[in-house]
């Protein structure tokens, strides 16, 4: 992190367990001011128990929190602050909306409860309705409102008292597709207006490439990777990253030779046929022998319907189709090639049969090898 940017939370050696299972496992991470940071995994990968402890809701069992500089989580030396000590905002998945309250109070009941002014109150719960599109709502009763409104009306009431940090716990998993991507595309215009260091917590890595600065993703109570969107898609650090993010084509095989960058991997044919080889890049530190996974995404391959005369020092494979999905803007195809199933994205004008013979190429430098 830049020198120039303050860390705004601070989370060193975090673990939490219930029981005998282990939720979190020795976490690490710094968020710093106004960025917005993804926790992003499958269910019970340990997400949505680091954001409640870094809300106060869950005590951890050892590590350390800080929030904007100030230690609220320190089980060794019994710190733990209340969730109204930390200075945060949240939105959780349910609204949490008070229907016999208007739009106007619902929002202004934080500062209300922190015994602010009232024409002080008056104008920040105006500005935060501005923010989120509600002024003309202000008067109207949450049970009169939209999905989509009442969520509004949560984040205004998360954002108003102008907290260090906003928590999200999959807040638009409630909604329908339309709408989800909709409030997506408005909570980061919002965040990015605010300004406000935000931790977002989602199961859908669309949301979270879309969505953010950087982001970390857990499986089995730990950090598989942290990284860009762009780092996280197209450097996976393992395979399971790889197949969590985005869709993917793992094959697994045994490193033959490396030429600079470029690995060779013979896979075995699981079809009867012959073995063949995929040149991909990567596979730091792997010796000849290592098994190896190639990954390919599915847009990176090339179809051709006949032999390509030169691979141009690429990869070709010769396959069949099994089936294919027509889905408007794209054509999703299954090959197979060598008895794997490969899936990849053509254009939709794209016209093929079942059993029909094609040829696949791609670069070994869109392809990734990977150790685990």
């Amino acid at each position: 992190m830049s020198e120039t940017v303050r860390a705004m939370v601070e989370i060193e050696h975090l673990n939490k367990k219930f029981g005998a299972e282990t939720a979190v496992d020795d976490f690490n991470l710094a968020v710093a001011e106004g960025e917005f940071v993804t926790l992003l995994g499958p269910s019970g990968c340990g997400k949505t128990t680091t954001l409640r402890c870094i809300a106060g809701l869950e005590r951890p069992d050892g590590g350390e929190i800080r929030i904007g500089g100030d230690v609220v989580t320190a089980p060794g030396r019994g710190i733990h602050l209340t969730p109204e000590q930390r200075n945060i905002g949240m939105v959780f998945q349910s609204y949490a909306v008070w229907p016999h309250m208007t739009v106007f109070d619902n929002v202004a009941y934080g500062l209300r409860v922190r015994r602010t002014p009232a024409a002080e109150r008056q104008t920040r719960t105006m500005r935060a309705l501005e923010l989120v599109g509600l002024t003309d709502f202000a008067d109207r009763y949450a049970t009169k409102l939209s999905g989509g409104q009442r969520q509004r009306v949560a984040l205004a009431r998360a954002i108003v008292y102008e907290p260090r940090v906003i928590l999200f716990d999959e807040p638009l998993s409630n909604l329908d597709a339309k709408l989800r991507e909709q409030m997506r595309d408005e909570l980061v215009r919002l965040q990015r207006e605010v300004g406000i260091t935000s931790v977002y917590v989602t199961h859908d890595q669309g949301e979270a490439l879309v969505m953010s600065d950087r982001v970390v993703v857990m499986d089995k109570a730990v950090i598989q990777q942290i990284g860009n969107p762009q780092e996280i898609y197209a450097e996976p650090a393992n395979s399971f990253v790889a197949g969590f993010i985005g869709v993917a084509n793992l094959i697994q095989g045994t490193l033959k030779s490396r030429a600079g960058e470029v690995c060779e991997v013979e896979i075995a044919a699981m079809d009867g046929g012959g073995n063949f080889t995929l040149k991909a890049r990567g596979g730091e530190g792997a010796g000849a022998g290592d098994r190896l996974f190639v990954n390919i995404r599915p847009e990176d391959f090339i179809l051709h319907l006949d032999a390509p005369q030169s691979a141009a020092d690429g990869n070709v494979l010769k396959g069949a189709v099994i089936d294919t999905v027509y889905l408007g803007n794209c054509v999703e195809a299954r090959i197979s090639v060598g008895g794997y199933e490969v899936g990849i994205q053509i254009d939709h004008y794209e016209n093929l049969a079942s059993g029909q013979p094609v040829y696949l190429t791609f670069q070994p430098d869109h392809a990734l090898c990977l150790a685990s």
